[in-house]
């Protein structure tokens, strides 16, 4: 099994789904056999693009495919659930998109069907497969300048208020905190843990879709300070403050990056040389966990999933949010 190679099918074709697709092509005994859209169309415009071998109309066409081992899918969020559950339902593992789905009961029922058809599931939150955040997450745990005191994250960009973008459809999960929110709060349960207690308030379009979120998760010792927004171009930066040094995830902290080490008046800028947009790592993670009859990942687990989104939860309820 070590050698199998695994083939990939892709529900939903938007933009992050084609980022998957080319990394996809680079990682050793892979292949993507199967697209799906709404839109046959589509669908073949992808598949031709990406080199899939079937274009399918129909999500239903693609998990009944013989020869697809996997599924990544990329809907919107409030598809999350439905197109997960179907996927496992047909014996297709699955590697969802985050955010997993729109709220904690509706992660617990998927990973109930997953284990229910002892099936493989996994939230896709890329960061965590990351060298450089690793980087980051192992100085932490060693604390080898001492024990993290602050943390602050940010993750802003503008856009053009717009109805009919997914970012901004409140029905779908768009606004600030669950398309971009959830990677500050990611950074803060993944280093920190779960806080004592949160603040947060919220600005809101129009149509109820949040626009800005900032947050301040309260530990026994510690701070975390985070913002999303999508009035705004911000640093999209991790600043970790330790006993005795600070260390920065630079622009675009969620993807490949570089980390800036500030200690005794001295800065170091260490590259981790990627040569992918970064989808390949937890692919590859994952690739190995179905070779090897894993039913849950070691790295983003099932705790891990519903942590975060019971996280995403009580801001939501701190804000007034509500789909």
């Amino acid at each position: 099994m070590e050698s199998k190679t695994i083939k990939w099918g892709i529900i939903g074709l938007g933009k992050i789904a084609n980022k998957f697709a080319t990394d996809l092509a680079e990682i050793e005994n892979t292949k993507l056999v199967a697209v799906a859209s709404r839109s046959k169309e589509n669908a073949i415009e992808f598949a031709i693009k990406h080199n899939a071998t079937k274009a399918y109309g129909s999500y239903y066409d693609l998990v009944n495919d013989a020869d697809v081992d996997a599924v990544y899918i990329a809907t919107p969020h409030s598809f999350h659930k439905e197109h997960t559950i179907l996927c496992l339902q047909h014996k297709k593992t699955v590697l969802c998109e985050k955010p997993f789905a729109m709220n904690l009961l509706e992660v617990e029922e998927m990973i109930a069907v997953a284990k229910e058809n002892n099936v493989l599931l996994m939230e896709a939150l890329w960061t965590f497969f990351l060298p450089h955040f690793n980087y980051v997450i192992d100085i932490v745990n060693k604390e080898k300048f001492g024990k993290l005191k602050s943390l602050e994250a940010d993750f802003g960009f503008f856009r053009e208020f717009n109805t009919n973008s997914r970012l901004f459809k409140k029905e779908v999960g768009g606004g600030s905190l669950l398309d971009i929110g959830i990677y500050p709060i990611f950074v803060a349960l993944s280093t920190l843990g779960i806080p004592e207690n949160i603040d947060a308030k919220a600005t809101f379009f129009k149509n109820g879709a949040d626009a800005e979120c900032t947050m301040d998760f309260n530990y026994n010792d510690a701070k975390a300070t985070l913002k999303s927004t999508l009035l705004e171009n911000t640093p999209t930066q991790a600043i970790f403050t330790f006993e005795t040094a600070v260390v920065k995830i630079n622009t675009k902290f969620h993807e490949p990056s570089t980390v800036t080490i500030i200690k005794n008046n001295t800065e170091e800028t260490i590259d981790f040389n990627y040569k992918t947009i970064g989808y390949n790592y937890e692919t590859e993670h994952f690739n190995q966990l179905l070779r090897d009859g894993k039913k849950e990942s070691t790295i983003m687990t099932f705790d891990f999933s519903k942590m975060l989104i019971k996280t995403l939860d009580e801001v939501r309820a701190l804000i007034g949010l509500e789909y």
